[in-house]
């Protein structure tokens, strides 16, 4: 499995799928939102491709390499769905003051939009926070002494 490979596919479908979430924002409750949910697809995308340039040059186990990418797919993707439900539901204001305003769904869609907040939140710190050690790991490694 080329993990280089599939960051960069799935970067795209998820850049593609930004797209698409744009030409939706006029039918979203909440078109600022729905911009929201765009953005962060499009960005993600965009991160995930570029991970997907320098990720053979991260030195990591085989478990953190795998759960390293597993929390970027699971980061990126959630990022936009969770973002994107609140702007269809017109919900997720306690969590989103900004762009969600005084927005309030069911209890079961605020619930739902707390719970990929914050998981996708942790995910992403993980992630970011393993890339960085496989990082400096590959750049102690070639020092040359």
């Amino acid at each position: 499995m080329n993990r280089s490979k599939n960051l960069i596919s799935l970067g795209l479908i998820l850049f593609l799928l930004g797209l698409l979430t744009g030409l939706a924002i006029p039918a979203m409750s909440s078109p600022r939102l729905g911009l929201s949910g765009h953005l962060e697809a499009v960005m993600n995308g965009m991160f995930l491709i570029l991970v997907g340039l320098f990720w053979d040059k991260l030195t990591l186990s085989k478990k953190s390499s795998k759960l390293t990418f597993v929390a970027l797919i699971f980061g990126t993707y959630t990022n936009w769905i969770t973002v994107t439900l609140a702007a269809v539901w017109g919900a997720g204001g306690k969590m989103m003051p900004i762009a969600g305003g005084k927005l309030q769904g069911s209890m079961v869609q605020e619930g739902l939009i707390k719970f990929g907040l914050i998981s996708l939140s942790l995910a992403m710190i993980y992630s970011t926070i393993m890339m960085i050690i496989g990082l400096k790991k590959q750049t102690s490694s070639s020092k040359i002494v």
